[in-house]
């Protein structure tokens, strides 16, 4: 009767036991009916899929008496093996009470040390999960037929649970790859969407001088590739059109491609934009959050201005470049990623490691195929392609229609350097497309083109204009400052009418000793 109320209150205590407290259970059970049964030891095994070993999962044994060994194969307990597999329990009081084919099975008992042994198949569903099993090492145990069909019990009550327990972790898991897959598809949703709003971002390479053809030999090099790329050039060059032409151009082209703007995010949000964060890690932290790695995972990442990136923020992106491994802001639990990292920047980034503001150990993994695009002024033959690019562009987005670019209007543009490059170019177009009134494309001296490319010097009958760029550009910037009041940011001031972010206008200004008189 003892050993019934032993079974019942063994049973009642596995029903319905949550995944993580199964094993504990397991373990105090067995505890429990060793001490009953008066043996040695007693443990539980699990058939390990992927070689059909016996590996034991839960073991106990008295004070004195050595584990139960972890793993045993086929090879060492063939006969026993081929009786549990078809559901029949090995039953011995001593190792010569087993039969003559048995003799594998007799060595490895003899060097492990077991003396009387019950092993009991544990199957459920028809399936056989492992083994539990019961040994003494020095003494003899009998195994009257009313214990074995106990422990028989044992065994369903026992493979039930572990059933149970991997049914539950499995759906578990299910459940929590559909929500991650679910959180990554309304991120990439979002993102997606946001990209898609910005008009500057849709187009292609437009051009076939020398120079240009040169950067599309590079592309066509690194792209099939999954090397890391440093693409290098000024501001508006063009440099995410080249960092999408290597993502289009490669395997990866299915997945998704993440920018990510070093510069015009603050450096509170960055870390969170770039590795995610859980909930709670911040305040206004109310939901996880996946980082731009995350979505790009498969595909690839852009990071521009990566000259901004904080150095603390440096060492963390090293750790993604050299292994795939992040962790988000609030967890200690590190996610592996996959995603090709091309990076852009207008600084001299060898400049900034001598400043101390740059990692050269991240500089030379980000370096390893840099890409350098030449400013418009150094490709002015691309300059008519690019301007009836934009009008094809713009007459769908505007819902008007330029045929016409007088040769004049053409031989200004020609003219003009352009600090802002291509990104000045498709401002000055558009607003000059809003303010042509038939089908012929009128420049106007509110774009400051005539005026800014009629403030250089003209060249001397010795010799082209010997100011420096790094002149004509603080020249054109402060002109344009004074006549937006100094005013910066907004519709139409100074930072929208140079086709330049804000924060990178403040750091040109900065640069170039720019100051706002008193």
């Amino acid at each position: 009767m003892q050993f019934e109320a032993l079974l019942a209150d063994i049973s009642t205590r596995l029903l319905n036991l949550p995944p993580e407290a199964v094993d504990q259970e397991i373990t105090d059970a067995l505890q429990r009916l060793t001490e009953h049964l008066g043996v040695d030891r007693g443990s539980t095994t699990t058939v390990d899929p992927s070689n059909g070993m016996l590996r034991t999962t839960h073991s106990w044994a008295r004070e004195g008496t050595a584990a139960v060994p972890f793993g045993l194969g086929e090879a060492d307990l063939p006969w026993a093996r081929t009786q549990i597999r078809v559901g029949t329990p090995v039953i011995f009081s001593r190792p010569e009470e087993l039969p003559t084919e048995a003799a594998a099975d007799l060595a490895t008992l003899g060097r492990v040390g077991i003396q009387s042994g019950a092993v009991l198949p544990l199957s459920a569903g028809g399936r056989l999960i492992g083994t539990v099993h019961f040994s003494t090492v020095t003494t003899e145990v009998h195994w009257p037929e009313a214990i074995v069909h106990r422990l028989r019990l044992i065994g369903e009550i026992f493979a039930s649970v572990l059933l149970r327990r991997e049914s539950e972790v499995e759906l578990r898991r299910a459940l929590a790859q559909v929500q991650a897959l679910t959180e990554r598809l309304a991120a990439e949703n979002t993102y997606l969407r946001e990209d898609a709003l910005d008009p500057a971002l849709r187009g292609d390479i437009v051009g076939e001088s020398k120079a240009l053809q040169g950067v599309l030999v590079r592309v066509g090099q690194v792209a099939p590739t999954d090397a890391t790329v440093l693409i290098l050039g000024e501001t508006g060059v063009g440099k995410e059109l080249v960092a999408k032409a290597i993502h289009e151009r490669s395997a990866r082209r299915e997945a998704t491609f993440v920018r990510v703007n070093c510069a015009a995010l603050p450096a509170t949000l960055i870390e969170s934009e770039l590795f995610g964060h859980e909930k709670g890690a911040f305040t206004g932290a109310t939901a996880r959050k996946l980082g731009r790695f995350e979505l790009a995972d498969g595909g690839t990442i852009f990071l521009d201005e990566i000259g901004e990136l904080p150095l603390d923020l440096q060492a963390k992106l090293l750790r993604v470049l050299q292994d795939g491994q992040l962790e988000r802001l609030g967890s200690h639990l590190v996610h592996q990623v996959n995603a090709r990292v091309i990076a852009a920047t207008n600084r001299n980034l060898e400049a900034a490691i001598g400043e101390g503001t740059f990692r050269a150990d991240l500089y030379y993994r980000l370096a390893v195929f840099p890409i350098e695009v030449p400013p418009l002024r150094a490709r002015k033959e691309d300059i008519p392609l690019i301007v009836w690019y934009f009008l094809a562009q713009f007459r769908g987005t505007l819902g008007k229609s330029i045929d016409q670019v007088p040769p004049a209007a053409m031989d200004r543009l020609m003219a003009y350097d352009w600090p802002g490059n291509i990104r000045e170019l498709r401002n000055v177009i558009e607003r000059a497309t809003i303010i042509s009134r038939g089908t012929t494309l009128l420049l106007d001296d509110v774009f400051d083109v005539t005026h800014a490319a009629s403030s250089l010097p003209a060249p001397s009958a010795a010799g082209p204009n010997t100011r420096t760029l790094a002149e004509v550009e603080r020249t054109y910037i402060v002109e344009m400052l004074e006549a937006c009041g100094w005013r910066i940011r907004g519709r139409g001031q100074a930072a929208e009418r140079l086709g330049l972010h804000p924060s990178t206008l403040y750091s040109r200004m900065q640069k170039l000793g720019i100051e706002r008189p008193s």
